[in-house]
C-alpha cells in the first residue's frame, strides 16, 4: 500500500506497558481518510495512552501506529505534518491574550489559519473576548480557544479528546454542525468523548475499548443490528408464557397484561409471535449508543440473571 492510500490513522497490535501495568494490549484499528470516528471507553480503558501514542508523546511496547502510513515515533514530524490536536483547556498559557495564543499555534502548525474567523463566529468567541487573558477566561471559553487553535488551519486529521467538556448545549450543536462541514470536506475525525448521545449523532463509527483492549469496532447502524433491544407488549388479557421459547426472546418483567423482553437477533420469530398472541400494545425502540456501550461494560450478572421485576404503569423503554 502507498503512503497515499494509506488509512488516517493505523494501529496494528498497539501495546503498552507502565511497568508492570498494561494499560494497552494488542489494539489494531484502521481509520480510513475522511471517515468521522468515535473512540469510547470509560476512564482507565485506554483512551488517552492510545492518543498519546499517535502523537509521539510515548513509545509504544510493541506494535505500531501511524498517521497516514508514516510511523508516530519512528517518523513523527512526517506523520503529525497534517494534524490538529485538541490539546487540554487547562494547558493553556495563562497569561497569553487569547488572540496571541491563536497566532502561536498557527506558526507552530505552519499553515495559514484559514478557518479561524469561521470558527470564531460558530463557536461565539468575540474579538474582546480575544484580547484577554487566558487567566480570566471561563472553562467553557477556554474550550472553545483550544478547539479553534486546534482547527483553525484546517488540517487532514483532527484527534480530539473529550472536545465538548465544558461547552453549554448550544455550543455543543454549534461544534456538531463545524465536525459535519469538516468531514463534508473530506476532513477525518477522530474523537474520544464520554457524551455518547453526541458520538452517535456525529460519529459514522466506533471502537469501544474496556481493559486496554479492543471489545467492539463497527459501524453505529451495524452495533445497533446486533444488539439487543427491549420491547414492551401489553395484550388483551393475562400476558402469555409462550414467548419465553422464541429463540433471540429473554422475558425480563411480566406483570398482568404486560411483558417486558430482550429482544435479539432475527426479529421474525417475535414478530410472528407478536401476530398471534392478541398483543394490542408495541413499544420498540432502537437501542441507543448509550445502551450497546452500557452492555459492554455492564457486570455478567446483571445482563443474565433473570428478573420479576414490575414495569411502572405509564413507562414508555
Amino acid at each position: 500500500m502507498s503512503l497515499a492510500d494509506a488509512p488516517a490513522i493505523a494501529t496494528d497490535d498497539l501495546t503498552k506497558r507502565f511497568g508492570s501495568v498494561s494499560a494497552l494490549s494488542q489494539l489494531t484499528l484502521h481509520v480510513p481518510t475522511g471517515a468521522i470516528y468515535g473512540f469510547l471507553g470509560p476512564n482507565g480503558a485506554g483512551k488517552t495512552t492510545t492518543i498519546r501514542l499517535l502523537l509521539g508523546f510515548v513509545k509504544p511496547t510493541s506494535g505500531s501506529c501511524r498517521l497516514f502510513g508514516h510511523d508516530c515515533w519512528a517518523d513523527g514530524v512526517a506523520a503529525r505534518r497534517n494534524l490538529g490536536y485538541l490539546v487540554e483547556a487547562e494547558a493553556l498559557f495563562p497569561d497569553m491574550r487569547g488572540a496571541a495564543l491563536l497566532d502561536y499555534t498557527a506558526r507552530l502548525s505552519g499553515r495559514s489559519p484559514v478557518l479561524r474567523e469561521k470558527l470564531l463566529d460558530a463557536l461565539e468567541l468575540s474579538g474582546a473576548a480575544l484580547n484577554r487573558k487566558l487567566r480570566s477566561y471561563s472553562k467553557g471559553m477556554k474550550q472553545k480557544l483550544a478547539l479553534i487553535a486546534a482547527m483553525q488551519h484546517d488540517p487532514a486529521l483532527l484527534i480530539l479528546d473529550e472536545p465538548t467538556d465544558g461547552l453549554d448545549p448550544l455550543m455543543r450543536r454549534n461544534f456538531e454542525e463545524v465536525l459535519r462541514d469538516l468531514h463534508g470536506h473530506g476532513r477525518t475525525i477522530f474523537m474520544s468523548s464520554h457524551d455518547l448521545a453526541e458520538v452517535e449523532r456525529v460519529c459514522e463509527r466506533v471502537a469501544i475499548v474496556r481493559d486496554g483492549r479492543l471489545v467492539a469496532e463497527s459501524s453505529i447502524e451495524d452495533l445497533k443490528r446486533s444488539h439487543q433491544r427491549t420491547a414492551t407488549v401489553r395484550f388483551n388479557g393475562p400476558a402469555p408464557t409462550s414467548f419465553a421459547e422464541i429463540p433471540g426472546v429473554r422475558v425480563l418483567a411480566r406483570e398482568g397484561d404486560r411483558l417486558r423482553l430482550a429482544v435479539g437477533g432475527d426479529l421474525g420469530p417475535f414478530l410472528r409471535a407478536l401476530a398471534a398472541s392478541g398483543a394490542i400494545d408495541l413499544e420498540l425502540p432502537p437501542p441507543s449508543l448509550d445502551d450497546m456501550f452500557m452492555g459492554y461494560y455492564a457486570p455478567a450478572s446483571s445482563t443474565t440473571a433473570p428478573t420479576t421485576e414490575a414495569i411502572p404503569t405509564g413507562t414508555r423503554r
